[in-house]
């Protein structure tokens, strides 16, 4: 297996992008997912792994809402890449003010099966998932024999969701806050409500609960991701997600920072 790399370049509330692509013979093939931080910023954190913007060739999308898409615009502008979203996304995003006129000539469709988005080495398949946005979906990729499958502002677990990643080799999933922080916290009690209610974010014991469910042989990591900076701790999401895994489990759990970036992990090195 070619080198496969992952990095998180913000995970949370106040923005979402993760960079994803295998070294090949023709050069570094990858994609980026979603596109909630500047293109400076953007920039400036792939240059310190030694990318650049050619090392990308797609956007992918999972919603709407500002955080995840709110430099999708410039990167139309600027970047010129194709953007994929499924049907009813890029109808959204066709109108939305971040987006405007830009994004028309660089939409593609994700379609309910798979869909190259890098020829030849990317695939991707969409899965709706339950949030307060026009539409949320969750992405099941392929790539040089690597699953990997990415989750984030998710409400709740689906069979559909669930199934991707009892097949994966990877996972990203939301782990957004601890119950009890959320409870005792200063949030108004209808953003409590929204936050827990089904169509909002999973508590770091949802996500340990799909961790269990979806627990198996193959599965190598386990990246948390859009962990809340007022209701959750990176050590609580830690530990939520450990409870489950058997003592002898090689798993690796790892909570993902929200402000900065990871590292740059080889996922082929498994």
């Amino acid at each position: 297996m070619r080198r496969i790399n992952f990095k998180s370049l913000s995970s949370g509330s106040c923005g979402n992008c993760y960079y994803l692509g295998v070294e090949t013979e023709e050069g570094r093939k990858g994609i980026l997912i979603d596109a909630g931080v500047s293109p400076r910023r953007l920039k400036k954190l792939l240059a310190g792994e030694g990318l650049g913007f050619d090392d990308f060739g797609a956007i992918l999308v999972t919603h709407d809402h500002l955080d995840h898409i709110r430099s999708l615009g410039s990167y139309c502008k600027h970047l010129q890449k194709p953007v994929f979203a499924t049907d009813r996304l890029c109808a959204v995003l066709s109108r939305h003010f971040v987006t405007g006129p830009y994004l028309t000539p660089l939409r593609r469709r994700l379609s309910k099966g798979w869909t190259e988005v890098i020829p030849g080495v990317i695939s991707v398949h969409t899965f709706e998932v339950p949030h307060d946005a026009s539409q949320t979906v969750g992405f099941a990729i392929r790539l040089e024999g690597l699953y990997y499958v990415h989750i984030t502002d998710c409400g709740a677990m689906t069979a559909e969701a669930l199934e991707h990643c009892s097949k994966a080799d990877v996972v990203v999933l939301e782990s957004n806050y601890d119950p009890d922080m959320l409870e005792n916290g200063p949030y108004p009690q209808a953003l409590k409500d929204r936050i827990r209610g089904g169509n909002g974010h999973l508590s770091n014991k949802e996500c340990a609960a799909a961790v269990a469910g979806f627990l198996h042989e193959g599965l190598k990591y386990v990246f948390l991701c859009h962990l809340s900076e007022h209701n959750n701790s990176p050590l609580l999401a830690l530990q939520a997600v450990r409870s489950v895994l058997p003592e002898d489990s090689s798993v690796r759990v790892v909570p993902l920072p929200r402000e900065s970036a990871s590292p740059l992990y080889n996922l082929s090195r498994m």
